[in-house]
């Protein structure tokens, strides 16, 4: 019987020892990690600040001609720092982007729109027929305001306008096959009630959510989001 609780307590003495190795081993790996991330953030603000002080060129060849339409998604609490957001915008300016969509879930940035573009020289409104403007300058920029409500309500235009439609056709075997929804007839649709609206080449989303927090899905069909 002793000698069972002799090597009772050396297992449990080895098991102590190994959870207690573990832990340290965890913390060990745990404190690499963040040093690793903590020096990478550090060598990226330096690598921005030395670029935008002119010292580095890394991005002087960045094609801007290919980023014809750019959409920036802000959470709602960031949303409400409006000076950040003009001097975003600012930024984007003398990058050379010619268009822009603000998006935000609560339409905070839209209630504000006149405030923003007053900031900005040479800021319109972005409409449909800017799309294939070749007039844009360097200096100017179209800018779109957008917000959850409005993908809500333009899925309920076009699904109103396909209900309508299709009501109309009656019950026969060959029109059936008509009332079948698809991608096609529901861009139709959406262009009919005003709302499909160019697809970005690039959606920027600013927030701790990875997701596009309702931006309009049928816009980001081949859309890269960073």
């Amino acid at each position: 019987m002793d000698f069972r609780d002799g090597m009772h307590k050396v297992y449990s003495f080895i098991a102590q020892i190994g959870n207690l190795g573990l832990h340290v081993l965890w913390y060990f790996l745990h404190f690499i990690v963040s040093l690793w991330y903590f020096a990478l953030g550090i060598v990226c603000a330096l690598e921005s600040y030395l670029i935008s002080i002119g010292i580095l060129k890394r991005y002087e060849a960045f094609d801007i001609n290919k980023l014809r339409y750019l959409a920036v998604v802000v959470e709602s609490e960031e949303a409400y720092q409006i000076p950040k957001i003009i001097e975003l915008l600012q930024w984007l300016v003398a990058l050379g982007v010619k268009r822009v969509c603000l998006y935000d879930t609560e339409g905070i940035l839209k209630k504000s729109k006149d405030s923003i573009l007053v900031k900005l020289n040479n800021a319109t409104v972005f409409e449909e027929a800017d799309q294939s403007n070749p007039l844009l300058d360097h200096k100017h920029i179209s800018v779109e305001f957008a917000s959850f409500s409005d993908g809500k309500e333009a899925v309920a235009k076009a699904a109103n306008l396909l209900f309508r439609k299709y009501l109309k056709l009656g019950d026969s075997d060959k029109i059936q096959e008509e009332k079948i929804f698809t991608e096609v007839r529901m861009t139709e649709a959406l262009t009919a009630v005003g709302c499909r609206g160019p697809e970005p080449d690039l959606l920027l989303v600013y927030g701790p959510a990875r997701c596009h927090l309702g931006f309009p899905a049928w816009r980001i069909r081949y859309t890269e989001i960073m």
